[in-house]
């Protein structure tokens, strides 16, 4: 075998082992930020509930190696309701809660989320709030406008919401979104070069548990 098949076959190799190592889920659909309701639309709502505490955002980051998994909490937030069904809402996303729940603690744990938390990725310090605005719920679907690192684009996926009287609960499956669309490029192989086994992938998987009343 010669070098440069020996080089094909590595290439090859190191993309489909990146591939089965993505966080599993949907792809949410990214788009540009999509115009929100206007207040009077907000006005209009039978009722508007309160984020509890507890919400919160697991995520799952691979690499070759392996995953990492974690949580981010949301911190507060309002749903707007009207004939038992969602009509907006808007929630904050508490940066300086990311935790890692893969590692213990002294074996790691305090490391990565200090890498996390720190310019390479989510520069915490500048930015220590991230927000989802929802913009449409239809047909299972929650659409919104997500901002994190000053860049906001509109992002679409599954949702399972129930807003019985009193109250709004969402959960969703597993989905993903392309960190690289809010600028986050830190090992990504998409922008970096030589890399190898120790490129990270640009999906991050994100499921949702949000309860409000």
């Amino acid at each position: 075998m010669n070098k440069l098949s020996f080089l094909f076959i590595t290439a090859v190799t190191i993309f489909a082992m990146a591939c089965q190592n993505a966080p599993k889920g949907e792809k949410a659909v990214t788009e540009a930020a999509k115009k929100v309701a206007n207040n009077a639309a907000a006005s209009a709502a039978n009722a508007t509930y309160k984020v509890e505490s507890g919400s919160t955002i697991m995520w799952t980051g691979t690499k070759l190696a392996g995953p990492h998994t974690g949580t981010l909490n949301v911190s507060t937030g309002t749903v707007n309701v009207k004939d038992g069904k969602v009509t907006g809402g808007k929630f904050f996303i508490d940066m300086g809660s990311l935790t890692v729940t893969d590692l213990e603690a002294g074996k790691g744990k305090e490391k990565l989320e200090g890498h996390l938390k720190s310019a390479d990725f989510f520069d915490v310090a500048n930015n220590p709030e991230a927000t989802f605005e929802i913009t449409a719920v239809e047909g299972g679907n929650v659409t919104g406008n997500l901002t994190m690192m000053g860049v906001t684009k509109s992002i679409t996926f599954p949702a399972d919401i129930k807003a019985p009287a009193g109250g709004v609960s969402v959960k969703t499956p597993n989905f993903t979104i392309n960190r690289t669309d809010w600028g986050l490029k830190y090992g990504s192989a998409s922008f970096f070069d030589g890399l190898k086994d120790k490129a990270i992938n640009d999906e991050i998987g994100l499921q949702i548990r949000l309860r409000a009343r």
